[in-house]
């Protein structure tokens, strides 16, 4: 037999397979220890992801700089990201879990107090990138090491909590945000996550072990650059595009046609590199049909995710007149309510697969897109509030199950680089999300305003497109949820009668 007939689990060298994962149904105490200090600290370093959007006005006002200037905040953290995630895959196969969280949270740390001590805005974005340095590590880190350590039929219930750090930490981080500067200065967003940092990485010292055995290995370096230029231009130029209104001396056309070109010889080179195992990013994750379509329909997710996250707040304030606050509790509920079901269906997907979440979930972030697309200058915000908590209520069905579906599809010793992908498509999902849902917003809103509207009715208008563009995701999200099955390599509830 030339190769197997399983579309669900990729080929590899049988040279570069690790010894088999315990078919145990428990994990021990000293594992999940590790566990729990990943989750905690992903989700401090996740939260400040979006932790300064709420903050740019003060900022504006406080270090004299434009609006502009001050979306480089959030812009240079996503292009750090962009930059460091595709080379975790190297570093989670090269060095041990130990070492890795040490460098993180070391990171972190010293990103956020140098971001608290900034005495000027250029020292501030410095911070930032330090912060998100770190932070690219973390959440690959923790998703390598839950699939390392979980056996396939427990996953679905770790794989819950993980979802309450990529989706909740963003939802949290403006309400935080604006709760801190409704009484603080802007320092204290950073002063007050410090000693958690601190705290984390003294824990970290004393109670983390290894729990990968790292294997030596050179990096390309070329492909570190083909990466950088590849998924830094493709995140910036879409960045660029969702920056409403700002004026740019490169067209942000520009670097996404050049991350766009560097992204097609990066791939060439992973192709050529993976023969030998030697790849920065083994691509060989996507020889996985699963791996593929849970991917697909993850990206779709996080574009919706992010999209709603950057036009909620703006909707509330800008349209309804309410404050940053305001804003931020908004998005609170929702945020609790995925936290809260995250470890449920974790359980539903481990007794009964996928597809039983998928869908519902993608069909309930349309139904809530469709109920925003109705609303206007005058809505009553608990009506918005009501089709948030929807739309969470989607998004807790589906992020487990995608990124269980995902991960649990390659082989063992693929999962540092399927995490590695994972985080990346999640980073260009995000900007993607934001550009297209804030360039609909100012497109018809501009229209509007020029054919005689008012300001706030014509962003009224331009807003309640986007969000019928953000009901069209939700459907394509539908079709592409049907066909995710659940791994190969864990009971398929769907393929089995019931008793």
């Amino acid at each position: 037999m030339a190769r197997s007939t399983s579309p669900q689990v990729s080929q590899d060298p049988p040279s570069a397979e690790p010894a088999p994962l315990p078919a145990g149904p428990e994990v021990s105490a000293k594992d999940r220890l590790v566990i729990r200090l990943l989750i905690v600290s992903a989700f401090v370093v996740i939260l400040n992801e979006t932790i300064t959007g709420v903050a740019i006005p003060r900022l504006v006002q406080d270090l004299g700089i434009t609006v502009s200037a001050g979306q480089w905040l959030s812009t240079a953290f996503l292009l750090t990201m962009a930059v460091v995630i595709p080379i975790t895959g190297y570093l989670l196969q090269r060095f041990n879990t130990r070492s890795l969280f040490l460098v993180a949270m070391s990171l972190f740390s010293a990103g956020t107090l140098l971001a608290a001590l900034a005495p000027g805005f250029a020292t501030l974005v410095a911070g930032r990138v330090i912060q998100a340095s770190g932070t690219a590590i973390m959440l690959p880190l923790l998703m390598t090491t839950v699939m390392t350590l979980v056996p396939a039929a427990n996953r679905g219930r770790t794989m819950g909590n993980i979802s309450i750090v990529i989706s909740v930490a963003p939802a949290v981080g403006p309400t935080a945000a604006g709760a801190i500067l409704s009484v603080l200065d802007w320092r204290w967003m950073f002063w007050l996550v410090l000693p958690i940092a601190l705290v984390s990485l003294i824990l970290g010292a004393t109670k983390m072990t290894n729990v990968t055995s790292p294997r030596k290995s050179a990096i390309d370096v070329l492909s570190v650059i083909l990466s950088a230029l590849a998924f830094g231009g493709i995140v910036y130029g879409f960045s660029r595009l969702g920056e409403a209104g700002a004026e740019a001396a490169v067209p942000a056309w520009v670097p996404l046609a050049v991350g766009i070109v560097f992204l097609a010889l990066f791939i060439t080179r992973q192709i050529r590199l993976q023969r030998a195992d030697r790849a920065l990013l083994d691509l060989r994750t996507f020889t996985s049909r699963n791996f593929t379509l849970a991917i697909l329909t993850t990206f779709l997710a996080f574009m919706a995710l992010f999209g709603t996250i950057i036009l909620l707040p703006i909707y509330v304030q800008s349209v309804l007149g309410e404050s940053p606050l305001v804003a931020g509790l908004l998005l609170l509920p929702g945020g609790v309510l995925i936290g809260v079901l995250g470890p449920w269906t974790g359980r539903v997907f481990d007794r009964r697969g996928p597809r039983v979440l998928l869908v519902p979930g993608s069909l309930l972030i349309g139904a809530s897109f469709v109920a925003l697309s109705f609303a206007s200058e005058t809505t009553p915000i608990y009506l918005v509030l009501i089709a948030h908590i929807i739309w969470s209520l989607g998004l807790a069905l589906m992020l487990t199950p995608l990124l269980t579906s995902a991960l649990g599809s390659v082989k063992p010793n693929l999962y540092s680089h399927a995490s590695a992908v994972f985080g990346t498509v999640q980073q260009i999902a995000g900007a993607v999300g934001t550009a297209l849902f804030i360039s609909v917003t100012t497109i018809v809103a501009g229209n509007l305003a020029a054919s005689g509207q008012s300001e706030t009715a014509a962003l009224a208008g331009g807003i309640q497109v986007a969000f019928i563009w953000g009901a069209g995701i939700s459907l394509a999200a539908v079709i592409a949820a049907i066909f995710v099955r659940k791994p190969e390599n864990a009971p398929d509830p769907e393929a089995v009668p019931a008793h």
